[in-house]
């Protein structure tokens, strides 16, 4: 079996595998925002959360129970911005996939893939990058909602931490969207073998 790339389509193979894992580890994990409430520490997600409130029934009042979940429904998230964020990086990281493990292959599998269908690839790459750089970009917009505010001491608005931080999560995906939407485009431009012309 050969390989249907060059050597620099090797190497963009690699990276967008690279990508999209980091990207998608990123996007799942709930280390977006990091903040605390009632002394524990609390990380949010797009979708998911660590730690939250909860009514204590034999002794009263509200402790927190230190657990990492996603939100029950949809509607759940905090604001529909998360909601938008969730289903933006959601399909870009889904592109980033398909696009990774297609090149994959085309280190194993001659004739998978061309000059064309490279570039078409890094067209989809750029997409998806697009789509999770849009979904860091919603994100502070989400920071007004009453949870958030509970966890940054009531001084977070949008694009206004308050007592709260960025977590690696958040850079994690940012930077991954960051070399879909740059490099790998520009190194699938050189991905691809001329295919053979057939005489018949």
């Amino acid at each position: 079996m050969g390989s249907s790339l060059t050597c620099v389509g090797v190497c963009w193979a690699l990276l967008s595998l690279l990508c999209a894992v980091v990207c998608c580890v990123g996007f799942f994990m709930p280390y977006w925002l990091l903040g605390s409430q009632l002394g524990t520490s609390v990380s949010f997600g797009t979708f998911r959360r660590c730690s939250y409130p909860v009514l204590d029934e034999t002794h009263g009042g509200t402790v927190m129970l230190e657990q990492c979940g996603r939100y029950a429904s949809f509607q759940g998230i905090p604001s529909l911005e998360w909601r938008v964020c969730t289903v933006a990086a959601g399909a870009g990281c889904g592109l980033l996939l398909l696009v990774a493990l297609t090149a994959v292959m085309g280190c194993c599998v001659s004739d998978l893939i061309s000059q064309t269908i490279a570039r078409a690839a890094g067209g989809v790459q750029f997409l998806g990058g697009l789509l999770i750089g849009s979904g860091c970009v919603l994100y502070p917009l989400g920071w007004d909602s009453e949870e958030v505010r509970q966890t940054c001491s009531n001084r977070s608005s949008q694009f206004q931490l308050g007592s709260c931080e960025l977590g690696w999560a958040f850079y994690c995906t940012g930077a991954g969207a960051a070399v879909a939407m740059l490099l790998c485009p520009w190194m699938s431009c050189f991905a691809g073998k001329k295919q053979k012309q057939y005489p018949y």
